[in-house]
This record gives structure tokens, sequence and C-alpha cells, in this order.
């Protein structure tokens, strides 16, 4: 069984690296085109430039896999790892490191590409650190290989469920920077581009390489065979639906007009593309109907290492074939990575290749009403949230369990703000205009994260959520509470450090040049949004949540804490107000806005926004506040109720038993020495 594992392996590396090479070429990005007066990188670096990328990419998919078995799919015990997972955790050791040899390679044959000079004089040139340290491309592959080499470091001394998560998240996050550079971020609409290809790699990785580790652990007579399985079917499913969907909106943003599909070289790949996507749901559909079932029959106890260790042939045979089609996927990915989109729009201007969407027109408020922009990052973030919430509230109902409407109501509403300044005109106005973007600001800071708190989200997934199988292992409730009692949480959920950063934060973007950076991408301006979000949800947590907290506040101390901080945005507001510059000026600047105010005007409109939004807030603030006050007073003053009627009820059956006892005392007959003495 071991040497079809390896056989499999071969193949689907073999399978992988010859539709890269045959789409390639179909394609034209291995095809030779050298352009007379031009300098040609030659033939190592046409050939050796796919190939690195291949391997980067199939080391990135392979760590990610090794880390999602160790880590999720194979239970522990006691909060230890199971000895196969330590035992993958230490194999992902050795395939960061080839992932990071991959990212380098790839790093020196695009310097050579673009430069059109040969690799060997790249490496010994000081043309590859101006790369890094100039272009994005270079920053984003240097960025990988850092972050691969430090998981090849880590895993060889990692033991822990904690430990082995946390190197899946960086394993993720490194997989990001290279695709985030490339083609959607010149796209047309960059911004779906990016938002769905952002979703695509993050869906695909875990579902392509947890297939790969549980072919690799079938084969290897691996125990808890059905467990895995089991979780891994979960995952796949919504890995699935993510990746179809953030594949059309790769499409959509790339090819607007259906025809470019089979006109031109990419879009023939994308249906090429679509056709194995098709497929590979087939086969998912398949094992959760047939082979899923017929393995837990085969091991129905899933942690149990059954009698008959070779796991059903159906299995391994299926999943081979899978595996096998996921490599070639992956290779024609690669080569539609390095095949050129087709030029849509000749005609574009400079504000549409730096927003992504043309100049919108003079704002209005029906605009701002009507103009919906819909973001996929935002529209995906709320349906996940919303659904979640609403499938906790049906299974506490479901057993019988009261939940609390307007804590239901509260989260929807505070999804509906999130929607209402992220899909809107808002959004469509907020790359131009300062003060449609402070709106933004002021929403997801202070508006939105108060409706969330109020939800009480945690809460709910404890109780909603069902406890680990077996005792010792972590399924998502205990992943939960490991989270809760962190050291990290500890930390950033103290007052303090909660309160500095949702005050420092907003001074430490407006007034330093990390303002216009942000502006100037997509990924930027998202990566803020979602700061200025989770920022807010963090000091609110801490001021009026209703779930556990890891430091609970008298609230005298919460009122205080209010009130000293809410004058810091007051300040803020006022200090834009009175700038004499812009900020971010070179962004705007550049925008060439045809109508409104100028750009510092429209900057002190932001200003007086961001100071007069602060009432809101703090006036719901401090009603939930004296709510929660008067509620906790209520509970208070019943159970201290409680303990008086039962210490009453202690002291009365003591006194009944004092009086029986002096009563007895009563009836005893007199005794000797008390009868009168005799003469």
């Amino acid at each position: 069984m071991r040497r079809q594992g390896v056989i499999t392996a071969l193949v689907a590396a073999l399978a992988g690296v010859g539709a890269m090479v045959v789409a390639g070429l179909l394609g034209g990005a291995l095809r030779e085109q050298v352009i007379p007066g031009l300098s040609d990188a030659g033939t190592l670096t046409r050939w050796g430039l796919p190939l690195s990328r291949f391997v980067m990419e199939a080391g990135g998919t392979l760590t990610v896999g090794v880390l999602l078995g160790a880590a999720v799919l194979l239970p522990s015990t006691r909060g230890v790892l199971d000895p196969q997972a330590v035992r993958y955790l230490r194999g992902a050791s050795w395939i960061a490191a080839v992932w990071a040899a991959g990212a380098a390679a790839t790093l020196i044959f695009t310097v050579s590409d673009i430069l059109g000079l040969p690799a060997g004089k790249i490496v010994g040139g000081s043309e590859l650190s101006s790369y890094v340290g100039q272009i994005p491309q270079g920053t984003a592959l240097m960025f990988v290989v850092l972050l691969a080499a430090l998981i090849a470091l880590l895993a060889r001394t990692a033991v822990t469920p904690g430990s082995a998560a946390g190197l899946l998240v960086v394993a993720l996050v490194a997989l990001l920077p290279p695709p985030l550079t490339g083609h959607s971020s010149s796209s047309p609409n960059h911004e779906l581009a990016i938002s769905g290809l952002a979703m695509h790699i993050v869906a695909l990785s875990p579902w392509v390489g947890g297939l790969l580790a549980l072919v690799w652990h079938a084969t290897h007579d691996g125990d808890h065979l059905g467990v895995a399985a089991g979780r891994f079917s979960r995952m796949a499913l919504w890995c699935y639906v993510a990746v179809g969907v953030s594949g059309v909106a790769n499409v959509l943003s790339r090819l607007p007009d259906p025809s470019l599909l089979y006109t031109t070289d990419y879009g023939r790949l994308v249906l090429v593309k679509l056709a194995l996507f098709i497929v590979l749901g087939i086969f998912g559909y398949l094992h959760r109907e047939r082979t899923l079932p017929a393995l837990m029959a085969h091991n129905p106890k899933g942690y149990a290492r059954p009698a008959v260790t070779r796991p059903p042939w159906a299995f391994v045979r299926l999943a081979g074939a899978e595996v096998l089609l996921m490599a070639a996927t992956l290779g024609v990915a690669v080569a539609l990575a390095r095949t050129a989109p087709p030029a849509v729009n000749l005609d574009e201007d400079a504000v549409t290749s730096m927003i992504g969407f043309p100049m919108p027109p003079p704002i209005t408020v029906a605009r701002l009403a009507t103009m919906w922009r819909p973001d996929l990052f935002f529209a995906a973030l709320v349906v996940v949230l919303g659904g979640l919430y609403a499938a906790g509230v049906v299974r506490l109902r479901a057993r019988g369990d009261a939940w609390p409407p307007g804590r239901t109501i509260a989260w929807g509403v505070g999804l509906l703000t999130i929607v209402a300044v992220t899909m809107t005109g808002i959004a469509t106005y907020s790359p131009v205009l300062f003060s449609t973007h402070m709106i933004q600001h002021m929403v997801l800071s202070m508006l939105s994260p108060i409706l969330l708190v109020l939800g009480a989200p945690v809460t709910l997934a404890l109780r909603a959520l069902k406890p680990a199988a077996i005792r010792g292992d972590r399924g998502p409730r205990e992943w939960l509470t490991v989270i809760l009692h962190s050291r990290a949480l500890r930390f950033i959920g103290h007052p303090a450090t909660a309160t500095v950063i949702f005050v420092g934060s907003t001074y430490a973007v407006y007034f330093t040049p990390l303002f216009g950076y942000l502006m100037r991408a997509h990924v930027g301006h998202l990566a803020m949004l979602v700061h200025f979000l989770a920022s807010g949800s963090l000091f609110f947590w801490v001021l009026i949540g209703v779930d556990p907290t890891p430091r609970k506040l008298p609230y005298v101390a919460k009122m205080l804490l209010l009130f000293v901080t809410m004058p810091f945005h007051a300040f803020f507001g006022i200090a834009l107000m009175n700038l004499g510059k812009p900020l971010a000026a070179g962004w705007y600047t550049s925008l060439h806005r045809p109508w409104g105010t100028s750009v510092l005007a429209d900057q002190h409109t932001g200003g007086s926004i961001a100071w007069a939004f602060g009432e809101i807030p703090t006036f719901i603030v401090l009603i939930a506040m004296v709510l929660q006050w008067y509620a906790d007073d209520q509970r208070l003053a019943r159970r201290l109720e409680r303990q008086a009627d039962r210490t009453a009820g202690k002291t009365d059956d003591e006194l009944a038993e004092y009086n029986a006892y002096l009563a007895s005392l009563d009836k005893r007959p007199p005794s000797a020495s008390s009868s009168p003495p005799q003469e």
C-alpha cells in the first residue's frame, strides 16, 4: 500500500507538470517569441520560470495540506498531537523548505524574464535586490521565501495542536502575496479580481493539499482514517463552493465579454480549468455518497484502529484519480498565470486603472443610495457571519433552548450597516472623496462593532457547538475555548491594549504616510477597512460585550474608559478640520476629480463628520451600559435573596433544633443530686 502511495504522488507530479507544459504551449507562454532588437533571457528562463512556479505553488499547497492533516484532520488527545500528526509536521518542514527554494528560483527567473538577461547574471548582479525593494511582485516573492523558511524551521520542533494550527495560518497567509500582485491588480475591475483570487487560493489550497495528505495517510495504513476522511469531506464541500464562486468572480473581472472564452488563448484555458473543476465536483459527490460510508463501515468508530488495516480499495482508487485531476488543474492554473489576459479596454483612462472603475458622476444623496458596487470580500463576510449565526440560533431552538431575540436583531442590524457602507454608493465614492471614506471609517469602527458585540456571537457559538466526540480532542468548540483562554487574547483583550489599538491606530493611519500607501492599492484599502472593523469590535467587546472577556471591568471603570476615549475622536476630527494641507495628496490630486469642492475642503468636511459622529455611538453605548448594569444588579439582588432565604431557613432549623433540645431537658426526671436532703 505504501508503494501505491509513492507511485500516486509521482504520477500526480508528472500529471501536473505535463498539464502545465501542454497548457503553456497552447496558451503561448512557453512558445519562443524572440522580438528583434530586444534581449532574450534564454531557454533556461523560459522553461525554468513556469517549472519553478509550479514547484512553489505545489510546495505551498502540500505544506498547507500536511499541516491541515496534523492540526485538524487527525484527532489529538489531551492537548497533544497524535504521533502520526507529529511525523506529518516534520514532513511539512521538508516540504516548506522545497517551497522556499521554489519561490527563490521563481524570483530569480522572474527578474531574468523581465530584464531579458540570463539567470546567471541576475544571481551575481544588483538587479535582484532592486527588484525586491522597488517592485511589489518582487517584495511578494521574498515574503513567501521568508515565511516558508520560517515554517520549515518551526515545524521541526512543534508538538502541540496550537502550534500546528498557527503554522497552518502562516502557510495560508504566505500563499496570498504573489497572486495578489499579478494579473489581478491590473484587471479593469481589480477589486473583484483581488477579492475573488484571495478567496480562491484560501479555499483551494486546503482542499487540494488536504486530499493529498489524506491519500498519503490512507496508503500508509494510518490510524483514525474514518474521522479524518469525514472531517475532510465536510470541509471540502465548503471549499468547493468557495472555489466555484471565486472562480466565476475572477473570470468576470478579466473576461467581461463571453465570446472571449473561446476566441482567446486565455479564455480557452479557463474553459479547460472549468471542465476539470466540474469533474472534481463529481468525484467529491461520489466520495460523499459511496466511498465515505464504506470507509466508516470499515472503521465504524473512526478513532480506533480497524481490525483490517488496509482501507477500502474504492477509496484509494477514487481519491488517487482525484489527486491526478487536481495536479492537472494546478498545472493549468500555473500556465494560466503565465498567459496574459486579453486586453478588453485599450482606451482605459487613468482613473479606471487606479480605482478599477470610471470616475463616478457628481455626488448626490440619491446616487449614494442607488449606485451599488458589490464587494466580494464583504459580501462573503456578511453571508458567512449571518449564516453561521442563524444556524446557531436554529440549533438552540431545535433542542428547546431560548435565545434572546434582541441579540439576533442587533447582529442582523450590525451586518446591514456593513453592507450599507461597503456595497452602496458610499463604497463607490469613498476612493475619490475623503469625506465619504470617513463615513465608511466611522460606521465600521464605531457603529457596526457596537451592534455586533451586543449580538453575543461567542456565547451563541459556545452554546450551539457540540463538544468533540472523544475527551481531549479539539473540535470547533474546543478551538474556540482555547482561543478565549490564550495569552495572546488576554493581552489584546486587556482594556488598555484595546484602547490604544482603537485610538492610536486612527492617528497612526491618517497622520503618517501610511494612509497614502494604503489608498494606492485595493488590498491596502481593504486591509484598512477590516482593521477599522476589528479594532472597533475589540474595544466595544471589552466595554459592553456580552461575551466573556479576559478581564471584567466594573461599570464605573467602563464609563470612565468611555468618557476618556471618546474625546480623542473629537480631537481627531478637529485636527482634520484645521489641517492646512491634504492627506494622501498624491492620490487625490492624481484622480483629477472634475466636480465638487477642492481636496482640502473635502478633507475638512470629513473632519466635521468624524467630529460629529462620535455622539451617536457614545449615546448607544451609554444606553447599553445602563441596561446591562441594571440587569446585573437585578441578578445580584435575586442571588442575594436566594442566599438570604437559604440562610434564614438554615437559621430557623437550627433554632427549632435548639428549642427542641431545651424542651427535652425540661421533660427529664429530676436527678438524685437534686432531691431534697433527708433529715
